[in-house]
């Protein structure tokens, strides 16, 4: 079974600090077995779906 996480990102029009939170997000969302599977952009909004395998319920 997976488990999904939704990320929305805030975009600032300036290039190095958005670079900055991307790359931080994706890090630090990797260290935690996440893997990005779809993004999608409206205007200064960037949402980031997120999906790991979950596990099993004790």
């Amino acid at each position: 079974m997976k488990e999904y996480q939704a990320v929305i990102v805030r975009l600032t029009r300036h290039g190095r600090e958005d670079e900055d939170a991307l790359t931080d997000l994706f890090n630090e969302r990797s260290r935690g077995g996440w893997t990005p599977t779809t993004m999608s952009q409206h205007d200064l909004r960037l949402t980031v779906i997120f999906e790991r395998e979950a596990e099993p319920e004790r």
